[in-house]
């Protein structure tokens, strides 16, 4: 008998804007891991497509309510989601610049991207320290004007758990912008 799986709490960034999501719509977790994202939306009743390399970890996750789980090559490999759409994209802890036009492809109309990664400055505190895995200032701004996406929310800087890093992190939409949540 395996051993349970261990998985840290969903992101701050990504349960605080989750309610941007239809209830019952589709979501793509890219570069899922442990699929903490996936699990965590899959309980709160959205379709979950789970992608990650990590066979392991994909296998973890097959079976499981509400999640499609997809071993995919997501750098070396054809994109495995073409044609599909999603309302609502989660990216944490990831980047490969090239799939930055596919990702908004695969963003229904209205659909919700919601990104949190690396930035330049991370080195200091250890991994990622290579520029191509580290934002620039200002670019997940400059990547959502680029593929004609709005921006909802937006913050760059050092954060301090779950462990020291440099980030960015953007809610955006494709189409018009959403009235948010908690607001009259």
């Amino acid at each position: 008998m395996s051993a349970p799986v261990s998985v840290l709490p969903p992101s701050s960034w990504i349960t605080r804007f989750a309610d941007l999501l239809p209830d019952g719509g589709s979501v793509l977790d890219l570069a899922c891991g442990s699929g903490r994202h996936a699990r965590w939306l899959a309980a709160r009743g959205l379709a979950v497509t789970a992608v990650d390399r990590d066979a392991g970890a994909i296998a973890a996750l097959a079976g499981l309510p509400g999640i499609e789980a997809l071993a995919a090559d997501l750098e070396g490999a054809p994109w495995p989601l073409a044609g599909r759409r999603f309302d609502g994209i989660v990216v944490t802890n990831y980047l490969y610049r090239p799939l930055w036009p596919l990702l908004a492809a695969a963003l229904a109309p209205r659909g919700v991207l919601l990104y949190e990664t690396f930035m330049a400055g991370n080195e200091r505190f250890g991994k990622p320290s290579r520029p191509d895995f580290l934002l620039q200032p200002g670019e997940l701004l400059e990547v959502c004007r680029q593929q004609g996406l709005q921006v909802v929310a937006y913050e760059a800087g050092e954060m301090e758990a779950p462990k020291a890093a440099m980030v960015q992190r953007l809610c955006a939409v494709r189409g018009e912008l959403p009235r948010l949540p908690g607001r009259p």
